[in-house]
């Protein structure tokens, strides 16, 4: 069996943490996101992957190259202009056998799932049941079979939500070719899927157990809950003595951890990193590769991109970090309000709430915060960010605000 993901897009409403890469690339667990769905798939009898790639495809390519190293074949094919999901499947074409899966590349379901989809045999849609189905295009189901799909709406008419992997044929090329844009000026492929019914087509609906979608910055904390907790583990790193590491903890080459510190798994570290002393680093933390973390710091429940510096004294949690960030001494994040209610954060500039008791910061790349900087729940920090000693920082964080030297 062939899949066909799709991962040409930015992720617009991931921002700031795909100024420099696309979402499929943000990490979980301390993998690519993207690595994760093609493990998975691969566990399930999919041996060749075609990748639609667009927006910083770089990065995917040159990470993932032929998919040897994943045990897998991937070829790439590039969506010139993104105009949809639709339109990237149809960049697809040339490269797509008769039968194939399509796979949304910010989403990931269960080995036991992706095989279900696989066997249902002809169409095939996959489904997710959802508490808040306004969120998401939803299916309206009869006796099994797929009667229409419905994008977004504030009255949806099921709780049933299009989870982003299809079984399809190349019906669906001749299907989309002759359809209009949307009302977005896009190509949508659940447009394609609505015009094959109304030709007769018999597709039918499959429910999946797990389902894992970064639609959101903080839904990684959520993907690293999932992931960390049954990740393999092994410690490669350099453990001075009175160093704890307790429960499922890996730590990978060149990572030195320092004398006093307390590493409560699941956690995972990168390569080349230096940890403590006297470190505390809570459950479900993902940490890259060549991080420091200082003397006195504790992370509790957080994403860590590379190279990123966490000075002594600071205190990080459930908080997602990019890359080549620096955290100036005594950084406190704060990840809680007073009253306990849900903490509002922002999507593309614009206030939303994060559905989520506790958070801290979402940081861009290249941001360095001043000593003694203390930061509100649910701020968003844009990337090249320069702070001053002793700021306050809530709300959106433009880059203009920051401090010049």
């Amino acid at each position: 069996m062939q899949a066909i993901v799709l991962a040409a897009g930015e992720g617009s409403r991931m921002r700031p943490l795909t100024s420099s890469r696309p979402k499929v690339m943000l990490p979980a667990a301390g993998k690519p996101f993207i690595e994760h769905l093609v493990r998975r798939a691969s566990r399930a009898g999919i041996t060749e992957f075609v990748f639609v790639v667009s927006y910083r495809s770089e990065s995917v390519m040159e990470t993932f190259k032929d998919g040897g190293e994943l045990g897998v074949r991937i070829r790439y094919v590039v969506q010139e202009e993104r105009r949809g999901t639709g339109d990237a499947l149809m960049a697809a074409e040339g490269a797509a056998e008769d039968e194939f899966v399509v796979i949304n590349g910010d989403v990931l379901t269960d080995i036991p799932s992706f095989k279900k989809i696989m066997d249902v045999g002809g169409l095939a849609v996959a489904y997710k049941r959802v508490c808040d189905p306004s969120r998401y295009g939803v299916l309206e189901v009869e006796g099994g079979r797929l009667r229409s799909v419905k994008e977004k709406s504030p009255s949806p008419p099921s709780d049933l939500a299009n989870a982003g992997i299809y079984l399809l044929d190349r019906r669906i090329f001749d299907v989309l070719r002759d359809l209009p844009l949307s009302e977005r000026g896009e190509h949508e492929l659940t447009d394609g899927l609505n015009s094959l019914i109304s030709m007769g087509s018999d597709i039918r609906v499959a429910e999946i157990e797990e389902w894992i979608e970064i639609g959101r910055p903080w839904d990684l904390l959520a993907a690293n809950e999932e992931l960390l907790a049954i990740e393999e583990y092994s410690v490669l790193a350099d453990v001075e003595p009175n160093a704890t590491l307790l429960g499922r903890v890996s730590a990978g080459r060149g990572t030195r951890i320092r004398s006093g510190s307390y590493i409560e798994g699941p956690v995972t570290i990168g390569e080349d990193c230096d940890i403590g002393p006297n470190s505390f680093i809570r459950p479900y933390s993902s940490i890259g590769d060549g991080v420091r973390i200082g003397n006195a710091v504790e992370i509790k429940n957080s994403t860590i991109m590379d190279d990123t510096n966490v000075a002594h004294l600071s205190y990080v949690g459930d908080s997602v970090i990019g890359s080549d960030c620096n955290f100036g001494a005594g950084t406190i994040v704060a990840n809680l309000r007073h009253d306990g209610g849900d903490i509002r954060s922002y999507i593309r500039g614009e206030e939303v709430s994060s559905e989520r008791r506790k958070l801290g910061v979402i940081m861009g790349d290249d941001v360095k915060t001043g000593i003694n900087t203390t930061i509100y729940p649910g701020t968003v920090i844009e990337s090249g960010y320069r702070g001053r000693p002793g700021e306050i920082l809530r709300g959106w964080i433009e880059v203009e605000r920051g401090a010049e030297f």
